[in-house]
């Protein structure tokens, strides 16, 4: 026995839960890509026209979507077995509850993060079948993907429907910064790139079994702190594939969820059409006018296997699989439209027909439509912004432009005023970043982060630009990606890297594959502001650690570390310009010492990506090297100088992408390699640029490329195993002098 059994919405749990049939606003009208029915008998010559509620054109219309929705699965299914199709996930079962609910949603108004079950919401909103099936065949035609994504992974511009990612529930949390871009964009004059509607809201769907993640708890947090017009529906069919509903938590969802201040939970019967109709209109418009969101639990079956990898009778019985064909909410539709004479058997099995033939043609098409280009598959990757003039200038030559010189910590906060003050969609948000409340802000000095480089921007901007959030990095992250979807240009922070890891969904899997999964019809500006790395006597385990190498793997994310001030303003600069995600590196070490003072560059000064720069020449040995080792490597050099021998420093500055060219001019010129960083040794940065110069710069080399990192172990709290951990000025003089002996 379950611990909480399924319920019939009939049943004792949902008395009470109905909505009123008194009248509802009319529906705003959806989009239909479905040619129109053109045998839809009139409605009955007497009455209103009505069939409980629904005018009886609308009815038909969804009964038919609701077969082309189950026999495009169909197609899949016998298409997938035959190879011409790759992967199938099925959309049956929740048809009804989709295209009721469609009738009042906006294509191209509202804003949608869908999951794969929502095949039949897509024909609501205006998709094609053909649309459709073009993502399951893998069509270079393909609207969403242009054959990148497997099926059911819907994303069009055109009716804001945001391009969709596989981890379960990672979406809600995109949805929600969506809304917030929303909330923030409404109270403003249009700003470039960003379009915002009346009473737009923004819908987030999922099955039950993805209510278990973390993000979706997230995402409800914020969405009730804030009051968002955000719209949760979980599709409830019982089954997360093979683990059933009672084993994934202590009670339904719309129990658990009960408890949160501002959110209204609804339960509806999603096998039942007729009551969507019924039950939607109100809880939509009472999202639109700004009450906050809504959390909709909707009972659905599926009749299906989870997916063509799956099959469902291994784990249900018998009965179970004939509870579910009873429960058909196709079977319950036909059933109602029979009764109220609106159609009869005759008629039914011309649409069934109808449907059918529409579901052959476009499958036909799709078929025959182009296959994609593998030439191709680097495209839509990442974008970076182009400086169309750039040379390497001094200090002497920056101080030119009369900025006061300036620690690194201070460029950077220096700059995010500056480019804050010149853009509006710029919001700069995390934990502790902001000043301190509202309240007392005119008391107290001001918080501005844990190494002060916010301090101040809450005051000059105001507390809808510069904001603290919850203790939550996947929470920051996310809602970073769904402004970024809209338009804006958001600068989270996590506080140290050391704590990047819950965010990693949200940066791998979202944020850095958004631009290339939807082959360019989305992106997501974000430059995430990460403090990192050790050198700070007590940092320990937990406040010390590198690992840029990590995120350097990941494509589709810049990553950047700049060692000196001239260099943070000009690539943050650069990163602030961009339409694709930055990760921007913030040595803690760095940003207050003396020897990275520069004088503060004009505002015209950017460094590209990609590019290093010569810290200092040299004709025996190059040094390449980033972040806090750029100074140890100054100090190396100056300290063998001494001793008759010529060392360059080369800082990379940009690790993804990095100066290829530079590394390998300087390989030539001296014939000798130190690679030198602070994170641990073993697999990190260094040694891909130490195999890309064995590859590529082998006849140059006069002797093997040496790697320096750290000791493949966490960093230690006391300062003398810190100092152990972590490379030293006289390690890399060592090193230098074992390449130079070879």
């Amino acid at each position: 026995m379950s611990r909480h059994p399924r319920r019939h919405p009939s049943g004792p749990t949902m008395r009470g839960l109905m909505a009123s049939t008194a009248a509802f606003p009319e529906p705003v009208p959806s989009l239909r890509a479905v040619p129109p029915l053109e045998s839809l008998p009139e409605p009955p010559a007497t009455g209103d026209g009505l069939i409980r509620g629904v005018p009886a054109k609308e009815a038909v219309e969804d009964f038919r979507s609701a077969w082309i929705s189950r026999l495009m699965d169909d197609r899949e299914i016998a298409l997938q077995k035959q190879s011409r199709v790759y992967f199938q996930i099925s959309g049956a079962g929740h048809e009804a509850l989709l295209l009721g609910l469609g009738r009042e949603l906006r294509a191209g108004h509202d804003w949608f993060f869908p999951y794969y079950r929502d095949r039949a919401l897509m024909l609501a909103l205006g998709a094609s079948p053909r649309d459709i099936l073009l993502q399951s065949v893998g069509s270079a035609e393909d609207p969403s993907s242009a054959g990148r994504q497997m099926p059911c992974h819907f994303g069009m511009a055109r009716l804001n429907v945001v391009t969709q990612s596989s981890p379960t529930g990672s979406q809600c949390l995109p949805a929600v910064g969506c809304a917030e871009a929303t909330r923030y964009l409404s109270g403003r004059d249009a700003l470039p790139g960003c379009p915002v509607g009346n009473e737009e809201i923004t819908y987030v769907s999922l099955g039950e079994g993805a209510t278990s993640e973390g993000e979706f708890w997230e995402a409800l947090n914020t969405a009730c702190t804030l009051s968002l017009p955000v719209l949760f529906l979980v599709e409830d069919n019982g089954w997360a594939i093979s683990v059933p509903v009672e084993e994934q938590a202590p009670a339904p969802i719309s129990e658990l969820v009960a408890g949160f201040p501002g959110l209204a939970v609804h339960r509806v019967d999603g096998l039942d059409y007729f009551e969507v109709r019924r039950r939607m209109p109100a809880i939509v418009e009472t999202l639109r006018s700004g009450s906050g969101p809504a959390l909709v639990h909707a009972r659905v079956t599926r009749p299906y296997s989870h997916s063509s990898a799956d099959t469902q009778s291994k784990y249900r019985s018998a009965g179970e699989l004939a509870d579910e064909s009873a429960n058909d909410p196709l079977v319950q539709f036909e059933a109602v439209l029979l009764e109220a004479g609106v159609l009869d058997e005759t008629a039914v099995a011309g649409i069934r027909e109808e449907a059918r033939r529409i579901v052959l043609e476009a499958a036909r098409s799709a078929l025959a439509a182009p296959r994609p280009d593998p030439a191709a598959v680097t495209e839509h990757v990442i974008d970076l912004p182009r400086i169309p003039v750039f040379s390497e200038r001094s200090d002497a030559e920056i101080g030119q432009g009369g900025g006061e010189t300036v620690a690194l910590g201070e460029a950077i906060r220096r700059t995010l005023a500056e480019r804050m003050a010149l853009d509006e969609r710029i919001r700069v948000f995390g934990e502790d970043v902001a000043d301190a409340r509202d309240a007392v802000l005119g008391e107290v000095a001001g918080k501005g982060g844990v190494f002060g480089t916010t301090h101040g921007l809450q005051r000059s901007f105001g507390t809808d630009r510069c904001f603290n959030t919850p203790l939550a990095e996947a929470n920051i992250v996310g809602r970073a990606v769904g402004q970024g979807l809209r338009g804006l240009r958001p600068v989270p922070e996590i506080q140290f890297f050391d704590y990047i890891w819950p965010a990693m969904q949200q940066i791998k899997s979202e944020a850095a594959t958004i631009r290339w999964r939807s082959a360019g019809s989305f992106t997501c500006p974000m430059v995430l502001r990460v403090a990192i790395g050790g050198y700070l006597t007590g940092g320990a385990i937990w406040h010390s650690q590198s690992g840029e190498s990590i995120f350097t793997h990941v494509p589709g994310l810049a990553v950047v570390m700049p060692s000196r001030a001239s260099d943070a303003a000009g690539l943050l600069r650069s990163a602030l310009e961009a339409e694709d995600p930055v990760l921007f590196l913030e040595h803690k070490h760095l940003l207050r010492q003396p020897y990275t003072r520069t004088p503060f560059p004009a505002p015209d000064h950017r460094v590209p990506f990609g590019k290093g720069r010569v810290v200092r020449d040299g004709s025996d040995l190059v040094i390449v090297t980033w972040g806090a080792l750029v100074e140890k490597g100054r100090q190396t050099a100056e300290t063998l100088a001494g001793e008759g021998l010529s060392v360059a420093v080369v800082d990379l500055r940009s690790l993804a992408p990095w100066d290829h060219e530079l590394v390998g001019d300087w390989v030539a010129k001296t014939g000798r390699v130190l690679v030198a960083h602070e994170d641990s040794l073993t697999s990190g940065f260094g040694a891909e640029v130490a195999a890309w110069v064995g590859e590529h710069c082998f006849a140059e080399l006069d002797a093997p490329v040496c790697r320096l990192g750290a000791t493949d172990t966490p960093v230690a709290y006391e300062p003398t195993l810190e100092r152990a951990i972590l490379p030293q000025t006289d390690d890399v003089v060592a090193a230098v002098r074992r390449v130079l002996a070879y």
